[in-house]
């Protein structure tokens, strides 16, 4: 990737430098407010004489260690986001059961007002619990998590996102806020979980709390880790929905800009230990031992139908259901964009406006779930229903409300209920008289308008399903309007969920397969396929899915796979930058402590020149942890000389190996007497003698894809005549 920390990068122009610094509390962090420092990740390997060295004088046993436990933390990142995100369905299921429980009966015994008293006041703790631990214990937890876990996998760090105690509030707070009756979801926060599960892992463990594992210590560099995290958001998709397949594809398609077939094999192996895990869990509940969780709670949405058919002439509404579907997409990306711009306005005057902000919305919610349903009339309870009606004190497609015996409130059915319990009775087969069309039109304005209001509040929320239950409202809204004989109104709202989605979070494939393994109906495919495409092209035309819209509000920088035309026109040598700090092969401590100082360059080119060259020639590229690294072991030289053999046996592997999450070292924390001032640093073992070089003429089009696909943080450009020592330069301001 760029390196994000030069003075001239654009990075630095939009952000500040402090790595330290904590990021921002807010679900937005706009460009040049001070909030959300970033660094770049070093993904390539640096391959100095020291760590060839190294690789050469590790045995079979300890290579096989290397790859072993890349299997097995694979299998301890699936094991553990499979337990959290049943820990979390769970938990939701019964807080927000009792809730609705509760509410019920005393509406049963007429007591109205109490209800309404209990419903708002529980909503409201709950909110100002998540809100609470968030803006104060952790506040990289806001929010979904999924545009800084796919920045990190751009190769661009933020402060403090996959620490222990974001994911301690992102598990808690996103529990509380769920409950809490909030338009918003767990699959987003579930991905930042997974990554954050996995980074913790691959680092050994949380060094600020004590909790470190030395046999869990091989993934000292971004390459693997990434790789690791990439499982973990991939897992996490397939513990929020029971998409295994999806989940990989989701890694693939949204989340990471570099892949490989190992990679794609291990992330497969995670997302199947998932699946697996929750199959045995959900066994466990279906025989009662999970309280008010019931079958439900995984979103398994019964909408398959033995009978479902359709011919060319379904074609054209569900051509014009996708056409709808990407306008509507864009306009709620469109709305979102410019709600999240308006509370940082908000949050810029403190913690205390956050979560003011966030409890008025929780009362606005409760009002409206609650007295949305007084205004549609009774429905009487059908003949032939499957289940009980009306439903009395759970969930289910006939809550009874207010209406008298023998009837229920369709609106109910639907608003005065968990996110989950309202797809599955949009989704149900068999239900196309259940809910009158004005009860479904209110409740997809309600949901557009609620979902958009709860994104940006301090707690961790989801836009995942929010967006499927305001698409599957809008899908079954069309299919009653337009009454088609072959598709039931449950698969049309299957086919609005996927038209919406496609329209604001602009996946294709992944979003197909997700919404067929959790539907379990593959008949719907060629429908899908065509709804998802026209979706996200007509979408396409007006903004950018909504993940990217929220990273260039939060200031991530992220180099997108398409090249815009006018970067064909520019070479590189016309966008980089000067003056260039370089160092000599043997320096002398007190110029490599003035550039350390003085830059915030994070990789510095070694130049040699005479005597050791006959004329200055590149000798390889060295990073700055790696400077900061040698001079902190204060093992210097007298004289220019090289470092002979013994001199090298002082150094281990583990010392330069990547630090964990954290604050890592600074130049201003390394003192250093007069003496060894004067002193020199043989830089050769330790620099990268291959790193990736281009010519000046090389166009800037083709170098954003060389930085894209193969993973850099520097490019040094060299000229033609590279003999002019002067006309060496580092890319850093893609």
């Amino acid at each position: 990737m760029p390196d994000s920390t030069t003075e001239d990068s654009v990075a630095v122009a939009l952000l500040p430098s402090l790595r330290h610094a904590t990021n921002s509390s807010s679900q937005v962090a706009i460009v040049g407010s001070n909030l959300c420092p970033v660094e770049s990740l070093d993904y390539e390997i640096a391959e100095n004489d020291f760590f060839k060295q190294d690789w050469r004088a590790r045995s079979k046993t300890q290579i096989f260690q290397y790859v072993f436990m890349k299997w097995l933390l694979c299998f301890f990142v699936g094991i553990i986001v499979s337990l959290i995100g049943f820990t979390n369905n769970l938990a939701v299921e019964n807080l927000a059961g009792v809730k609705f429980v509760v509410t019920s009966n005393m509406m049963l015994a007429g007591r109205y007002s109490m209800g309404f008293f209990v419903f708002t006041v529980t909503n409201l703790l709950l909110t100002l619990f998540a809100s609470v631990i968030t803006a104060f214990v952790a506040p990289a937890a806001a929010g979904s998590g999924i545009p800084e876990v796919k920045a990190y996998l751009n190769g661009v760090d933020a402060p403090e996102i996959f620490s222990l105690r974001t994911l301690l509030v992102k598990i808690i707070g996103n529990i509380s806020a769920v409950s809490g009756s909030l338009l918003i979801g767990k699959a987003g926060p579930m991905v930042h979980t997974g990554a954050c599960v996995a980074s913790i892992l691959g680092q050994g463990g949380s060094k600020r709390y004590g909790l470190t594992w030395r046999w869990l210590r091989y993934f000292n560099n971004d390459r693997d880790r990434r790789d690791l995290v990439t499982c973990g958001s991939a897992a996490g998709i397939a513990a929020s929905f029971r998409a295994p397949v999806g989940g990989v594809l989701f890694a693939l398609e949204e989340m990471s800009s570099w892949w490989r077939s190992a990679l794609l094999w291990r992330i497969f192996f995670s997302t199947a230990v998932v699946a697996i895990v929750l199959r045995a869990l959900i066994d466990v509940c279906l025989s009662g031992k999970c309280g008010l969780f019931g079958k439900g709670g995984l979103i398994v949405f019964d909408v398959y139908s033995e009978n479902a058919s359709y011919h060319l002439g379904d074609v054209l509404p569900v051509l014009l259901l996708g056409f709808v579907g990407g306008i509507l997409g864009s306009i709620y990306n469109f709305l979102l964009e410019k709600v999240l711009r308006a509370y940082n306005y908000i949050y810029e005057k403190g913690v205390a406006w956050k979560i003011i902000l966030a409890c008025a919305i929780s009362i606005f919610t409760s009002c409206l779930l609650f007295g949305l349903p007084f205004l549609a009339s009774c429905q009487p309870c059908p003949a032939d229903a499957l289940e009980e009606c009306p439903t009395i004190g759970r969930s289910g497609n006939f809550k009874k409300y207010q209406c008298p015996p023998g009837h229920y409130n369709d609106l109910a059915s639907l608003i005065f209920n968990t996110n989950d319990d309202a797809i599955k009775n949009l989704f149900s087969k068999n239900t196309d008289f259940e809910f009158h069309y004005l009860s479904v039109l209110v409740f997809f304005i309600t949901c557009f308008f609620l979902s958009i209001l709860s994104y940006g509040i301090v707690a961790p929320a989801g836009l995942f399903v929010p967006v499927i239950v305001t698409g599957a409202s809008y899908g079954r809204f069309v299919g009653m309007l337009l009454g088609s004989k072959n598709l039931n109104d449950g698969l049309y709202a299957v086919l609005g969920a996927a038209s919406f989605l496609g329209g604001s979070m602009r996946m294709t494939v992944s979003l197909c397969v997700i919404l067929l393994e959790l539907t379990n109906n593959l008949l719907l495919l060629p429908m899908m396929m065509v709804v998802l495409l026209i979706s996200k092209t007509v979408a396409d035309a007006f903004n950018a899915n909504i993940y990217n819209l929220i990273m260039k509000i939060k200031g991530f920088p992220y180099l997108h796979s398409h090249v815009e035309p006018y970067m064909r026109q520019l070479t590189v040598g016309d966008v980089v930058t000067g003056p260039l700090q370089v160092f000599k092969g043997i320096e002398k401590i007190e110029t490599i402590v003035h550039v350390l100082k003085t830059t915030n360059h994070n990789g510095f080119p070694v130049v040699d020149g005479p005597p050791l060259a006959p004329a200055s020639v590149l000798y390889g590229l060295i990073l700055r942890d790696h400077i900061l690294t040698l001079l902190k072991k204060r093992v210097f030289l007298s004289s220019p000389v090289a470092f002979d053999s013994n001199t090298l046996a002082q150094f281990k592997a583990d010392e330069f190996a990547k630090k964990g999450s954290g604050r890592g070292d600074r130049i201003e924390d390394v003192e250093l007497s007069e003496e060894e001032l004067n002193m020199y640093l043989d830089l050769h073992p330790f620099s990268n003698a291959s790193p990736y070089t281009v010519l000046e003429t090389m166009s800037l089009a083709k170098a954003l894809v060389l930085f894209r696909e193969v993973g850099l943080r520097h490019i040094l450009v060299i000229p033609k005549s590279s003999n002019i020592f002067g006309l060496y330069k580092t890319l850093g301001t893609l």
